[in-house]
């Protein structure tokens, strides 16, 4: 659950100087993507539906990208969310500690991601934490890769998950299981904020 103001952080509210950094590597992989497909800033607009001076401030790191522009240009680049970001930090050890699991937060959305299990070669899964604040409402127009196999299992408040144009309404302790090939849409409807585990299988 898919041009402002987000940060990466590790546990802690407020200012990251971890996030800032990231931010730069962040920008430095998208326009490394970008020069192996050797692609102008405007074709990679014309791919992504983004527009070129958000693609180059992002390319520059004067803006953190939200998840909805990080899945549009994962969706180009053949990528999950989770992929991209793991090519910019320390590959993770075989056993990642919870003070150790990267947090990343589209303040913008009030969504909060957590990489309780980032992608390790080898290996097809993963595993997210996703909190949504009361009202969220988060659309992703296009899977990172299509036919990705999505688990979404609620642990704490309800969630409104539409894909294939079918809505679920998940409660506590639900699960939905789907292949994901066209627009997906996660909405927080309660009076109380969701959290989930997301569980994500590369086809």
């Amino acid at each position: 659950m898919w041009d402002s103001v987000p940060n990466v952080r590790h546990d802690e509210p407020g200012p990251d100087p971890v996030g800032t950094r990231l931010d730069t590597r962040l920008g430095l992989r998208l326009a490394q993507l970008r020069a192996e497909h050797g692609w102008s800033l405007g074709e990679l607009a014309e791919r992504s539906g983004v527009s070129r001076s958000t693609l180059s401030r992002a390319e520059r790191a004067e803006i953190s990208p939200t998840a909805s522009l990080l899945n549009r240009l994962c969706g180009v680049y053949g990528r999950t969310m989770s992929q991209l970001l793991s090519e910019v930090e320390a590959e993770p050890a075989l056993l990642v500690p919870g003070a150790e699991q990267p947090v990343w937060e589209d303040r913008a959305s009030g969504f909060v991601r957590r990489s309780v299990s980032p992608p390790h070669p080898g290996l097809r899964g993963e595993l997210v934490e996703g909190r949504l604040a009361a009202g969220a409402d988060i659309a992703y127009d296009r899977p990172p890769v299509p036919g990705l196999e999505q688990h979404i299992w609620v642990l704490e408040g309800a969630l409104d998950v539409t894909a294939q144009d079918v809505g679920h309404h998940l409660g506590t302790g639900d699960c939905l299981r789907l292949r994901v090939w066209g627009p997906t849409r996660f909405r927080c409807t309660g009076p109380d904020a969701a959290r989930y585990v997301l569980a994500v299988v590369l086809p």
